[in-house]
């Protein structure tokens, strides 16, 4: 196993694999693909929450991807949108020289829209082509606040995250990441200036067995990342990085309450950055267009990561939100931020995107996936809720883990080789349902869940479709795990 001192152990224990499925053609696939030894589903079309497989059948995406597609696929407006781009000739240009309508036109409605970040102090958008590049620009932008600041002799080089957590996959943000399976062929990479503290993940991480509350669980929390600022030294810690719901790692899962008001608090005596990464929780997807908003208290982070929701999956494009404090120290020193990308900006994803966001503002989309959410957690609380194997139900909005486990009353996870969570994915897709699975949910290596994030203009009927399919699934496997002897 790796863990965050840079051990290493077998690699078997990887994340997990898309549903597999057969090469469909004679000729072997010239695409490398995540597995060498079975090809994804080939997707012929899709509309809606609909997607049309090669053979015929069709799946409803009860995932957005990876919680991407927040308006479903096939989109005329934004298909019109992208066209009109290419049409006008301006499919690429480079930022470092030029800029576009369509890209200074969706900066403004992310820091001046209705819904934008200028109402908490974040005065510019950065826009790239991933998630992993937003996270890796956060880094470099933080680092450099603290190089004009105290000048480029700085002691500040410390990144702080928590343990259980992901942030990207490049090697910039694998570094900042502590999802273990995704990192063990690569613990060569890891930077020493990277350390993580307890995740506020309080299903598995409070200490329930003897009834610490959650606001004990979060002071607990919030004590530990002060005792570990200061073990550090006062002057050596750059920023403090974390998802305000942490996605694909452990399950959609929850601060407790007044936790990021202490982490706020803490990093502001220590004189830290926040990095908040919302790449997959935010831009709407919670129910609030920042995850952040349903925080208590007034939390703010300095710089903000989003990506998936943001674009919908129609153009690749990502991104971050900076405060005015961080730009104003660029302001006052070299007035630029040195980093870039050849593709940042582009056009053609800044028009799709902005497409996107259009139709989020005109019809309250945002507003459907927040009464859609209070739905999505009856329906799967009534149906899954009591069910043998179902530890926890958690999220916000359109954005809902499953964690299953072996025994409720303690909370213990299956054994790994019971792949509870892949299997629950392949039941669910072969009658109908993709969901997103995820393995290693506890610490890296133990636990399962499962993630339902449909379109945020998903329907009621629709969630009562899915949730009837993934139930389902779920009798299905429950039956095969009590017959295989993997229960209590």
């Amino acid at each position: 196993m790796l863990n965050d001192t840079n051990e290493t152990t077998d690699a078997s224990n990887t994340t997990f694999s898309p549903v597999p499925a057969p090469l469909e053609e004679a000729v072997p696939p010239a695409l490398l693909h995540r597995s060498l030894r079975q090809a994804p589903y080939l997707v012929k079309s899709a509309k809606g929450l609909a997607i049309t497989l090669s053979d015929g059948r069709t799946v409803l995406d009860a995932c957005g991807g990876a919680a991407v597609a927040c308006l479903g696929h096939g989109n005329e407006e934004v298909l019109r949108a992208v066209t009109a781009q290419m049409s006008s000739g301006v499919s690429y240009l480079h930022s470092l020289t030029y800029t576009t309508s369509a890209a200074e036109e969706l900066a403004h409605a992310l820091v001046d829209g209705p819904h934008g970040g200028s109402r908490f102090g974040l005065e510019r958008a950065y826009l790239v082509n991933s998630g992993s590049e937003a996270m890796d620009a956060a880094l470099k932008l933080a680092r450099q606040y603290f190089f004009e600041l105290d000048g480029p002799g700085t002691t500040r080089s410390h990144f702080v995250a928590r343990r259980q957590a992901y942030h990207g996959t490049t090697v910039g943000a694998m570094n900042v990441s502590s999802n273990l399976p995704r990192k063990i062929p690569y613990a060569n990479l890891q930077l020493p200036n990277v350390s993580w503290v307890t995740p506020a993940y309080q299903y598995q991480y409070s200490n329930w067995r003897q009834g610490e509350t959650e606001g004990e669980f979060a002071a607990r929390l919030v004590e530990e990342l002060d005792a570990h600022f200061r073990s550090l030294g006062p002057d050596k810690v750059v920023a403090f990085i974390a998802e305000p719901l942490v996605g694909a790692t452990s399950g959609c899962t929850p601060a407790p309450k007044g936790y990021f008001a202490g982490v706020r608090r803490v990093c502001d005596e220590h004189g830290v950055l926040l990095i908040l990464d919302e790449v997959m929780c935010g831009m709407g997807r919670t129910g609030t267009q920042f995850a952040f908003e349903q925080e208590e208290g007034r939390v703010v982070p300095d710089i903000m990561t989003m990506g998936k929701g943001l674009g919908g999956g129609f153009a690749p494009v990502a991104g971050m939100l900076v405060h005015k404090k961080v730009l104003d120290v660029l302001r006052k020193g070299t007035s630029s931020f040195n980093h870039g990308h050849t593709y940042q900006a582009h056009p053609v994803g800044c028009a799709s995107t902005l497409a996107v966001q259009r139709i989020i503002a005109r019809d309250g989309v945002i507003e459907n996936c927040a009464r859609m959410g209070k739905v999505l957690r009856s329906l799967l609380g009534d149906t899954l809720g009591p069910r043998k194997y179902v530890g926890d139900i958690r999220g916000r909005g359109l954005f809902w883990g499953i964690e299953f486990v072996r025994d409720k009353t303690t909370r213990d996870p299956f054994p790994p080789g019971v792949a509870f969570g892949p299997r629950f994915q392949q039941m669910a897709f072969e009658l109908g349902v993709a969901v997103y699975p995820g393995s290693g949910t506890v610490d890296g290596t133990k636990g399962d869940h499962a993630i339902i994030s449909p379109p945020y203009n998903v329907t009621e009927d629709e969630l009562r479709e899915i949730v009837r399919i993934v139930h389902e699934a779920y009798e299905r496997l429950e039956k095969e795990v009590d017959d295989a002897g993997h229960g209590r």
